[in-house]
């Protein structure tokens, strides 16, 4: 037992000073911290265009590197997103189809830098709508300035550990081939109005077709003697293929604090005003 003690405290002493990188985060880019900035928010590729351009800018205080790199997710159900590597029937990816530069930016307190990403299709290339999603890695401070760490070991047995919170943010990459199209429905509105709390409408984005569809809510409620009012919004809602349908629920707005009743719902899945703002799906609840 005793030689078990000196081996332990040996170790101990050789790793006085242990340091631990950990990744908190890899976010979608709607939620990354304000450091990263990124426009556009999603990039397409149709018809013949061949190359786009992504502007990264560092809107933090100091300099921050990321690392850029193509990876594969599935949207479930609900809009959480899972990184894949075997694709799933209906699936299809667009890495192969991809080319991009710089593979890794350093970026100074308030700098920019354009990633230029093209697209070089093969000639036997099935037609329909091919995604992945670039992914913007913050790579760890050499210096440490980014670390929480622990107070100094006090003595040699003891342990210091540095945590390094890293966020990413990803943006999805759509390549579409040939004829596409698709058709969207809103489908099962319900409306629930607990006693003490906001009114929620839950309700699910059909999609079909051999394309995603992305686009912004709009709810509104007209009384039945009264001008229609905005209650609620949800912008850049997308269904990704190959899913079927989107389960989405949104808290709504109370008109003065009142119930919604006697009146009429109205839910507008529209595209965003850059992408022609033509509606997509409509849908009303008629309330008692």
């Amino acid at each position: 037992m005793p030689h078990a003690l000196t081996q332990k405290n040996s170790a101990l002493h050789f790793f006085h000073r242990l340091t631990l990188s950990v990744l908190l985060l890899f976010l979608p880019v709607s939620h990354a911290l304000a450091e990263l900035m990124l426009y556009p928010t999603r990039i397409v590729f149709a018809g013949n265009q061949r190359a786009a351009q992504l502007e990264l800018i560092n809107n933090g205080t100091e300099s921050a590197t990321y690392r850029i790199s193509l990876v594969n997710r599935r949207m479930s159900e609900t809009g959480a997103f899972s990184e894949i590597d075997v694709a799933l029937p209906g699936e299809q990816f667009a890495e192969d189809l991809l080319r991009y530069s710089p593979r890794q930016v350093t970026l100074a307190p308030g700098a920019g830098q354009a990633v230029r990403i093209m697209v070089r299709k093969p000639a036997n290339l099935a037609a329909g709508e091919y995604r992945s999603h670039m992914l913007f890695a913050q790579q760890p401070d050499p210096s440490g300035r980014t670390s929480v760490e622990s107070s100094d070991a006090a003595a040699d047995n003891e342990i210091g550990i540095t945590l390094t919170a890293l966020i990413g943010a990803s943006i999805p990459v759509i390549v579409r081939h040939g004829n596409t199209d698709a058709s969207v429905a809103l489908t099962r509105l319900d409306l629930q109005q607990p006693a003490d709390e906001a009114p929620v409408l839950a309700f699910v984005v059909e999609r079909s077709g051999n394309r995603s569809v992305y686009g912004d809510l709009t709810i509104s409620f007209t009384p039945n003697s009264g001008s229609e009012q905005v209650i609620a919004r949800a912008n850049g809602v997308a269904v990704y293929t190959p899913n079927p349908l989107r389960r989405a629920s949104i808290t709504l707005g109370q008109l003065n604090g009142s119930r919604l009743t006697n009146g009429a719902l109205r839910v507008t899945y529209r595209e965003q005003a850059e992408d022609g703002g033509a509606l997509l799906a409509e849908a009303v609840l008629q309330l008692p």
